[in-house]
Formats: structure tokens, sequence, C-alpha cells
């Protein structure tokens, strides 16, 4: 798998990431990144442009080409036992369809920049780790903890038994603030053409919603994200 980009390929070291080599551009003027990566122990490579952008598949890479091994998932029980030693208390997000590595790779990152514990993502209909979504998220793939997992709904039950509170953000609900948003989350986000799916919105003990005041009805699901875990941190007093 390819991790193109400065700020990727940054974050990259600074993870667990299986790191294989490393490309860059010879006359790059990140001289900081270029220490970082020759002291790393990590092999690398000085070639031209012209390479470069032959191995790009965003042709964006910026002068850095990253070789890693393919993400390596967590299981939710990893996840949880993670989230025990963390002083906040555990918030999860648990995407429910979304197909668009973009919107993934925007997820991950502000989950990341929210202190989520953990993301959990389905093994069909769904978008999985890749190198766009590593892009997208600016390297935050290598510091949050994804779950892929063969049924959702069945995921939902076991963190209700294990305590936690699960809320579905979804068009129709009680208006976000007006819930006590503290204690064990799980928050639920739909895909972005089916929202949270009926039989999953059953099961959650509420639906969310954000206030809207234009002639757009609705919002992209990684914006939305990112509102609500706002809301669910401003809750918890978390300076």
């Amino acid at each position: 798998m390819l991790v193109e980009g400065k700020n990727a390929v940054e974050e990259l070291l600074a993870s667990n990431a299986t790191i294989e080599k490393i490309m860059m551009f010879k006359g790059t003027g990140h001289n900081d990144l270029v220490s970082k990566i020759k002291s790393s122990g990590i092999q690398y490579q000085f070639v031209d442009k012209v390479a470069l952008d032959r191995l790009s598949k965003t042709k964006n890479h910026q002068g850095f080409i990253a070789f890693v091994t393919d993400y390596k998932y967590f299981t939710l029980s990893e996840i949880l036992q993670g989230s025990k030693g963390n002083p906040r208390q555990p918030l999860l997000v648990i995407l429910d369809g979304v197909e668009d590595p973009h919107n993934l790779g925007n997820i991950i990152r502000t989950a990341e920049c929210m202190g989520v514990d953990g993301i959990i993502i389905g093994k069909n209909r769904a978008a999985s780790v890749n190198e766009t979504v590593i892009r997208v998220s600016a390297g935050a793939a290598n510091h949050v903890k994804i779950a892929k997992v063969t049924n959702i709904n069945q995921e939902i039950e076991h963190l209700k038994q294990k305590g936690f509170w699960v809320y579905a953000a979804d068009m129709g609900g009680v208006n976000v603030a007006q819930n006590n948003l503290t204690g064990p989350i799980a928050l639920v986000m739909g895909g972005e053409n089916t929202g949270v799916r009926h039989l999953t919105k059953s099961l959650v003990d509420n639906v969310v919603s954000v206030p809207m005041f234009g002639r757009v009805n609705s919002l992209n699901v990684a914006t939305a994200t990112a509102m609500v875990l706002y809301e669910i941190n401003r809750q918890r007093g978390i300076k």
C-alpha cells in the first residue's frame, strides 16, 4: 500500500505502522522530514520527480511516497481494552455503510482530533482503509484503532451489554444538544445515500439530529460526524 504526501508520511513515522521503504524527491526542501526519515532506520531512496509521478496514484505526492504493509485492523475487544486506561469516558464511532473513502478519511481525522477511542466499520458495502483514506486522514488512520466487523448490529447489542449508550445521528431525531451525552457512548453514522438503516436505528437508545436552518436539509456524513462529536466533548467539559 502506498501512502503519499508530506503530512501523511510524517504521521506515518510517528505511528506503529510497518514502513517498508520511503521514496523522496531528491530536490525536496523539507529538510526536517528528510532528517527524521534518515534517522528512523527505515530504508529510503532519493529519486527524481518523474519516478514519483509514475508511482503516484493521487498525483499529489508532494515529493514523498511511503510503501507500507496493508492496514492492520483491530478487534472490538482490543479497542475496548485500550479505552479502559483512558481517563476520558469511552467514545466510539460506528459507521453504517459509509462507502466514500474521502468521507472515511475525513471522519478518521476528526475522530482522532476529538479523542475517539475507536471506529467500527462493516466488512460489506463500506469503504476500507486504503491509500486514499490514509492520505485524506492526513495520517490520522495510523493513530486511531479501527475494527472491521461482519455484523454491525450484533456489535451494537454487544456494546449495550457492556454499558454503552448508543446514539444514531439521522434526520428526524431529537436535537443533539438536548441529549445527555456523558458516559460511555457509541455514535452511529449512516451511509451517504442510505443514512442509518432501519434495523440498526431500531436497536439504538436514541436518534439525534443536528438542527439546520438553511434550504439544504442534509449534511455530508463527515461534517455531521464532526458536529456531533464536538457536542459530545462540549457536554463532557473537555478543554
